[in-house]
């Protein structure tokens, strides 16, 4: 049986390189049935903003307030080029571009049963979704989404995406200790999907993949296989 191929899409001040380090337990833990291919987003974030704040992968603490090469999807502050979850705003920056990047990772690495992306990455994830679904996109095909401390984006202009609920199968991990993402915002996002599933952990803002979260994982993983 071959594996289930998935696009990752990392979180904000992250890129593909430091996401696929900071998943090395997911990927230990879903190895037999999971290839995970990983994305580089489009935009340079200056290490000067503060942007989200990332955690250790185990959940122990603050880590340094950016990989190497830090990467955004889209900026929520157009004149600083800065991005917060929290950040009212009536337009954005840089989110076609994003679109662009994973459109050609499509073509060029696909085809994928799925997407996976944490934090940002995870609200980008949920538009992509909904362009699948309005057939904006012609070569998405994904068959269902992994959410990981995802949100709905604050910015106005990006409401179009949550106009009606998707019809992907989709898995919203999120944790009770999150400070970067609260859960409440996770939470939030649940009503845009029509079939999901639930993995909740009392950790931090982090990618969990525990011993004891393989159930929901391969649970939900084997509808697709």
């Amino acid at each position: 049986m071959a594996p289930l191929r998935v696009l990752c899409i990392h979180g904000y001040r992250q890129n593909g390189s430091s996401f696929r380090e900071k998943t090395g337990a997911l990927r230990k833990l879903l190895k037999k049935n999971v290839e995970l291919v990983y994305v580089n987003a489009p935009h340079c974030v200056q290490s000067a903003c503060s942007g989200e704040v990332q955690e250790k992968q185990n959940g122990s603490g603050p880590a340094p307030a950016a990989d190497e090469d830090p990467k955004g999807w889209w900026f929520s502050d157009i004149h600083a080029q800065s991005f917060s979850a929290q950040q009212q705003c009536e337009e954005s920056s840089g989110l076609d571009e994003s679109v662009a990047v994973v459109r050609e990772a499509v073509k060029a690495q696909g085809p994928f049963d799925g997407i996976l992306g944490f934090s940002q990455g995870a609200a980008l994830v949920a538009m992509l979704c909904s362009l699948q679904e309005q057939n904006q996109e012609p070569d998405f095909c994904f068959r269902f989404a992994i959410l990981v401390a995802g949100f709905c984006s604050a910015c106005t202009e990006h409401q179009r995406f949550y106009s009606a609920p998707l019809q992907i199968p989709s898995l919203h991990v999120f944790g009770l200790e999150d400070r970067v993402i609260p859960d409440n915002m996770s939470r939030e996002l649940l009503p845009s999907f029509l079939d999901s599933q639930v993995l909740i952990h009392p950790g931090g803002h982090f990618v969990p993949a525990a011993s004891a979260h393989r159930p929901t994982y391969q649970d939900f993983l084997k509808r697709f296989q």
